[in-house]
């Protein structure tokens, strides 16, 4: 037991050892390591973010490595990005653009603050319309360049994507087949609980399509795009309640015996159902921005919104 003991420590500290170190925030917010920007381009981006960050408190900070050096992007992403505390305490509106260069990845880490407007579909977009393209070209600069532009667009919600592709995936990466595919399961799901709450009455019913709404608003924006996702919740969330009001609990009672019925209540208000909120909280910090040329974080949060991808 000694030496398993041993063992087991000697794992962890080596694992906690491989883990790539985070850098430190220089005073500027364009970090290119791997030497792969043009200085014109990174005197263009200082100036940019930081004329963004006065007039909107947002900040945006960009990494350039050489290598993960075996780490997990999305780790060493969130890692950089909590310990920079990109945002402004009570905000969380900071934004990290990761970069790896031999590993050919990249991914947008978004504070909790701003994962309304940026959201994890849109980085996704950005990534593949703006950044992934002219990476494969070789053209760095235009790349960054276009992904800051596009960044500081949709949090100012003047970002429009093209995410038209009937010939290829979507923006997700699903095929045509795997769509349909996917949607069947999915929407056999949904329908059930959804045929569930027309037929509860009172408050079990709606209590129920409050609770289905986040999963309209999530799983068919995965599979038929963000535009076919928000239709898809847009009509659920209208329609519903016009067919309960329409056809009450009693209607569906007469039409389907036994479809309320279980041995007793099917749902209660004390079923233990909750959405999954975080739980974390915005850590405070002796950082702040400051008002000369030096670049600081602020004391934002991140809880591992955004979005990760290759070219």
């Amino acid at each position: 037991m000694k030496y398993l003991f041993v063992f087991l420590l000697s794992f962890s500290t080596l694992n906690l050892f491989a883990q790539k170190p985070v850098p430190e925030l220089w005073g500027v917010r364009v970090h290119d390591e791997a030497g792969v920007l043009k200085s014109s381009t990174v005197e263009q981006l200082e100036q940019q973010l930081k004329s963004f960050e006065d007039s909107t408190s947002n900040q945006i900070a960009i990494l350039i490595i050489n290598s993960l050096d075996g780490d997990v992007l999305e780790d060493y992403s969130l890692r950089v990005a909590e310990t920079w505390q990109l945002g402004q305490h009570g905000k969380d509106n900071g934004v990290l653009l990761l970069i790896s260069i031999d590993d050919r990845e990249m991914r947008i880490e978004v504070g909790r603050g701003l994962e309304g407007v940026l959201t994890d579909a849109t980085c996704y977009l950005i990534i593949r319309n703006e950044i992934t393209p002219r990476f494969r070209q070789g053209n760095f600069d235009e790349g960054v360049s276009e992904a800051i532009n596009a960044i500081t667009k949709s949090i100012e919600g003047e970002y429009t994507a093209d995410i038209a592709d009937t010939d290829g995936p979507n923006e997700f990466g699903l095929s045509g087949g795997e769509a349909i595919f996917i949607g069947i399961f999915v929407f056999f799901i949904l329908g059930v609980f959804t045929f569930t709450a027309l037929t509860l009455p009172g408050f079990e019913g709606w209590f129920l399509y409050l609770f289905l709404i986040p999963f309209y608003g999530s799983f068919p924006i995965f599979i038929f795009g963000v535009q076919g996702g928000l239709i898809t919740l847009g009509s659920f969330i209208i329609g519903f309640p016009i067919i309960k009001l329409i056809f009450p609990s009693s209607w569906f009672a007469k039409k389907f015996p036994g479809s309320n019925k279980s041995g007793g209540r099917q749902w209660s208000s004390s079923s233990g159902w909750s959405s999954g909120g975080s739980s974390g909280s915005s850590s405070g910090s002796s950082w702040s921005s400051s008002s000369g040329s030096s670049f600081s974080g602020g004391g934002g949060s991140f809880s591992g919104g955004g979005s990760s991808g290759s070219w």
